[in-house]
C-alpha cells in the first residue's frame, strides 16, 4: 500500500511538494491543507500548477488528523513569521502519530547542537505519537550538508570545503520575509533579525555540524561574520515595490566551522535585493542564482547548481523544486525510522528511483 501524505502550505514549497508527492510511485496525495480562505475547496493539481487531480483543498487540519489522518505530512507553512503558532502545529501533528517532514523549525536540524527548550517536547511529542520529524535546510538543505560529504570523496588534501549560496531576492515570492526578516530595504543602521548572530547560528551551525560529524572534523568553535551594503540606486522590484537609495541592498555573511585555528567548513550567503549593488562581490556563473560547493584540495573542485523547474521557471523556482523534493523522497525512510528528531546522518541516502517515469 502506498503512503499517504498530506502537504500543509501551498507556497513556495508547498506546490512542489504536491508535485513532487503525485510523482512519487509509493505515495499517495491524502490532502492539501491551506489558510487562505480563498484557496479552500480548490483542486490541489491546480494549486500547485497541474492538471485537476480531484483533491480539494481544506483548512480543517484539526479535523483531517481527527477524521482521516494521513501517514506522513508535508509542513510547508510559513513558520518564518509565525514561529509559535508553526511549532505548535507541530507538536499537534507528532503527537497525532503523523511523521512530518519540513524545511522549517530550523532548531530540529541537527538535535545534536538545537535548543533544548525546542528539542525536549517534540522529542516528547514523538514518543507519544510514535512518530518522526525530519527537517532539511534552507538554501537549500541538501546542497549544505551531503552534496559536500558526498564531494569530499573525489578530493585529497583538503584544506577548506566551503558552501554558497549567492541570489539575488528580487526573484524571491516571498515579500514580507524579504523585508522584515532579511532585512532589504530597511535601515542600514538597524540589523535585520536574519543577520543576528543568533540566528545566523540557529540556522546555519546545523549544517556545519552534520558536516563535521561525517567527515570527522573536531569543530572547536563557530565564528560569524557579516557584511552589508547600500543600495546606491532606488529599484522597484516587481511584487515587492520599491526599494530606496541607501537602504540595505545587499549582504553577505559566513558562519565558520573552526579546527586547529583554520576555518575547514565555512556557510557562506552573498545576497542582493539588486544585480548593481555590491558589484565588487561575486555573482552566479550565469542568471540570478545559484548554490555551490568549492573545496580547496588536490584538485580544487566546483560543483555550481542550479534547477529549472518546467512548472514555475525563473531562478528561485529550481531552488525551491529541489528543496521540496529531498523532503517528500525522504518519506518513505522517516516513516521506516524509529520514532524522534532525525538529520541526515540518520537517513540511509535518499535517491529518485520511485520518481523515475515508467
Amino acid at each position: 500500500m502506498k503512503t499517504r501524505v498530506a502537504v500543509w502550505g501551498t507556497g513556495n514549497v508547498g506546490r512542489p511538494a504536491i508535485r513532487a508527492v503525485l510523482g512519487h510511485r509509493d505515495l499517495e496525495l491524502a490532502a492539501v491543507i491551506v489558510s487562505n480562505p480563498a484557496k479552500v475547496g480548490c483542486d490541489a493539481g491546480e494549486l500547485a500548477g497541474v492538471d485537476p487531480v480531484g483533491l480539494l483543498a481544506t483548512d480543517d487540519w484539526r479535523g483531517l488528523l481527527c477524521e482521516n489522518k494521513p501517514d506522513a505530512l508535508v509542513y510547508a507553512a510559513n513558520a518564518d513569521t509565525r514561529p509559535a503558532e508553526a511549532f505548535m502545529e507541530l507538536l499537534a501533528c507528532l503527537e497525532a502519530g503523523v511523521n512530518v517532514v519540513s524545511t522549517a523549525f530550523y532548531p530540529l536540524l541537527y538535535p545534536e547542537c538545537g535548543m533544548k527548550e525546542a528539542i525536549a517536547p517534540v522529542r516528547d511529542a514523538c514518543e507519544r505519537g510514535n512518530s518522526s520529524v525530519f527537517v532539511s535546510g534552507i538554501d537549500p538543505g541538501w546542497a549544505m550538508d551531503m552534496l559536500p560529504v558526498l564531494a569530499s570523496g573525489v578530493v585529497a588534501d583538503i584544506e577548506e570545503i566551503r558552501v554558497q549560496e549567492v541570489f539575488n531576492y528580487g526573484v524571491y515570492d516571498q515579500p514580507q520575509v524579504v523585508r522584515e526578516v532579511i532585512g532589504f530595504g530597511g535601515s542600514m543602521d538597524t540589523l535585520p533579525q536574519m543577520l543576528e548572530e543568533f540566528s545566523l547560528r540557529m540556522v546555519w551551525e546545523p549544517m556545519l555540524r552534520i558536516m563535521a560529524n561525517a567527515l570527522e572534523i573536531n569543530l572547536q568553535s563557530i565564528e560569524v561574520h557579516v557584511e552589508r551594503r547600500a543600495l546606491e540606486r532606488s529599484v522597484d522590484v516587481p511584487g515587492m515595490g520599491l526599494f530606496e537609495r541607501d537602504s540595505q541592498g545587499a549582504f553577505r555573511f559566513e558562519v565558520r566551522g573552526i579546527c586547529d585555528g583554520k576555518a575547514r567548513l565555512v556557510v557562506e550567503h552573498i545576497t542582493r535585493i539588486d544585480d548593481e549593488c555590491a558589484a565588487d562581490w561575486p555573482y552566479p556563473p550565469q542568471g540570478q542564482g545559484c548554490h555551490q560547493v568549492l573545496i580547496k584540495g588536490s584538485p580544487n573542485l566546483v560543483l555550481s547548481l542550479h534547477g529549472h523547474d518546467p512548472v514555475e521557471p525563473g531562478p528561485a523556482g529550481g531552488g525551491n523544486g529541489i528543496a521540496a523534493n529531498r523532503i517528500v523522497n525522504a518519506i518513505p525512510a522517516v516513516c521506516a525510522a524509529a520514532n524522534g528528531i532525525l538529520s541526515s546522518l540518520d537517513l540511509p541516502p535518499i535517491n529518485g528511483a520511485p520518481q523515475v517515469r515508467r
